[in-house]
């Protein structure tokens, strides 16, 4: 028997909506061993992403407040995060990794979205290693699931004179995610964070409550048009 594109559509749906655990995200460094999820995001990140005493620990974290919004919205996704503070795609995070490693842990053959997001904590590294790494990673992304879309999220600097060395950054990001096809956001031109002090915490870098907040607002659209254009949001198996 044949069933239609729409049809199999509002099934799979329903199908995701009933089963527990398939619309809930996952807790930080933590991976599930499933072997297809097409509503399911990876999320590559630094300590903007794991939070931090200045705020965006557990549910107050961008990601647990951007799933909950797409939720809300009708997208029922499973957001697997691998973020690691201090981390970057050259430089290694607090627990030994850069982004290369986190990705090959985050992201699966199924998945629908790759989420990059950072980081300015490369800021002092090579300029050609970081190149390498940077191409490096993306290139396992795309790899790893063929059919997932990318999108590569530049560093955030909260003041309007980031120093060169952070822009250096944003413009190797923004160079190879066009040589591997992946969308670039640029929060730095976007001015993300700039002329909002009482977004930032005492330590002068990392997003309070608020701030996640404010990320959540930024990146959960950016989510949701990724899946929307790539026509993944109502869960249509790939082979």
């Amino acid at each position: 028997m044949r069933v239609s594109r729409s049809l199999l559509v509002v099934i799979v749906l329903a199908a995701l909506i009933a089963v527990p655990g398939h619309s809930t995200p996952v807790t930080h460094g933590q991976t599930r061993n499933l072997d297809f999820v097409a509503n399911r995001i990876a999320i590559v990140s630094d300590s903007y992403t794991t939070g931090t005493d200045e705020g965006g620990l557990g549910p107050k974290n961008w990601t647990a407040v951007a799933w909950q919004r797409l939720a809300a919205q009708g997208m029922p996704l499973t957001f697997d995060v691998q973020a690691e503070g201090r981390a970057g795609y050259h430089i290694k995070g607090n627990r030994g990794h850069i982004f290369d490693q986190l990705t090959a842990a985050a992201v699966r053959r199924d998945d629908a979205l790759v989420v990059f997001f950072g980081s300015r904590n490369d800021k002092d590294e090579d300029p050609t290693a970081l190149n390498y790494n940077v191409r490096a990673t993306l290139l396992r992304a795309r790899l790893t699931a063929p059919l997932a879309r990318v999108l590569v999220i530049g560093p955030a600097w909260p003041t309007v004179d980031p120093p060169s060395t952070v822009l250096r950054i944003r413009d190797i990001l923004a160079y190879q995610a066009k040589n591997v096809g992946a969308s670039f956001v640029d929060p730095i031109a976007q001015r993300w964070f700039v002329g909002r002090p009482d977004l930032i915490g005492k330590d002068g870098v990392h997003p309070t409550d608020a701030g996640h907040v404010y990320l959540a607002d930024k990146i959960a659209p950016l989510i949701g048009s990724q899946m929307l254009w790539s026509g993944l949001s109502g869960a249509q198996p790939r082979g």
